[in-house]
C-alpha cells in the first residue's frame, strides 16, 4: 500500500515538474513576440441638454396653526374590594437536627469463668 502511494506522489511531483517547464516557455515565446496595436476607443457622441421641469406651484403658507381639540376626559376606574384572605394554621415545628440513636450495652461473653 505504501508503494502505491509513493508512485501517486511521484507521478504528481514529476506532472508539475514537466507543466511548469511547459509554462516557462510559453511565457518566453510571448515575450519575444511584439505588443499587438492597441484599438482606439470611440468617440462618445454628446447628448441633447434634457428640458427644465416646470416649477412647483407655490402653496399659501399658514399664517397660524390651528388649535389641537381637547382631550375627553376619562372616566374614573372603579373601585373593587377584595375579600380578605383567611388565616392559614401555623405548620407543625421542623426538628432541623438528627436525632441521636441509643446504642446498647454488648451481649455478655459465652464463656463463664465459674471457679471449682
Amino acid at each position: 500500500m505504501a508503494s502505491n502511494k509513493f508512485f501517486i506522489l511521484a507521478f504528481f511531483v514529476i506532472f508539475n515538474v514537466l507543466s511548469s517547464i511547459n509554462l516557462s516557455l510559453a511565457a518566453r515565446s510571448l515575450l519575444q513576440t511584439t505588443t499587438p496595436s492597441i484599438p482606439t476607443v470611440p468617440v462618445v457622441p454628446t447628448l441633447p441638454k434634457p428640458t427644465p421641469l416646470p416649477p412647483l406651484p407655490t402653496l399659501p403658507l399658514p399664517t397660524t396653526m390651528p388649535s389641537l381639540p381637547n382631550l375627553p376626559t376619562i372616566p374614573p376606574i372603579p373601585q373593587f374590594s377584595f375579600p380578605q384572605i383567611p388565616n392559614i394554621p401555623s405548620l407543625p415545628f421542623i426538628p432541623t437536627t438528627i436525632p441521636s440513636i441509643p446504642f446498647f450495652s454488648p451481649p455478655p461473653s459465652a464463656t463463664s469463668t465459674t471457679s471449682p
